[in-house]
């Protein structure tokens, strides 16, 4: 994320977003942190570069949001999965669930701030998010592999 503290105040609704974003980066660490144990090594190896991505993203909303004087939220000490983690497929699946639900988080900075460095970065790391997602879908065979609407939950089917 850039330097935002030269920025105008922030409201509270941008403040809220940004702190749902780093619960959902938290949340994402865990997840790869459990699932990396049953992949397989080549989607393991992808999945310890997508860790490294939210790894990053997670040190940079703190930062941002201690330059906003605002205290960041703590990681959970665990999170609950959607379903038992028992081998690669299940694995990959938290996985999409993780990106999933980073890419909602990041679409809400990207719809709730007025702040046009803050809503570029939103953008930018939604675009991110979805690569990543996609690439996680493709594995357990979702369709389509990138979601219609990148943040929004899928329609019914």
């Amino acid at each position: 994320m850039r330097d935002l503290s030269s920025t105008p105040a922030i409201d509270k609704v941008a403040i809220d977003a940004l702190q749902d974003v780093l619960s959902a980066e938290h949340a994402a660490l865990w997840c790869y942190s459990l699932a990396v144990a049953f992949l397989s090594s080549a989607r393991a190896e992808q999945a310890r570069s997508d860790t490294e991505a939210h790894r990053e993203l997670r040190s940079k909303v703190a930062q941002t949001l201690t330059e906003f004087g605002q205290r960041p939220v703590s990681a959970q000490p665990a999170y609950a999965t959607p379903q038992p983690v028992e081998d690669g497929l299940s694995a990959a699946v938290l996985v999409v669930v993780a990106e999933t639900d980073a890419m909602a988080a990041w679409r809400s900075v990207l719809e709730r701030s007025t702040l046009p460095e803050l809503r570029q970065v939103a953008l930018d790391t939604l675009t991110a998010t979805t690569v990543r997602c996609a690439r996680w879908r493709a594995v357990v065979g979702l369709t389509p592999e990138i979601p219609v609407f990148p943040g929004r939950p899928d329609p019914p089917r």
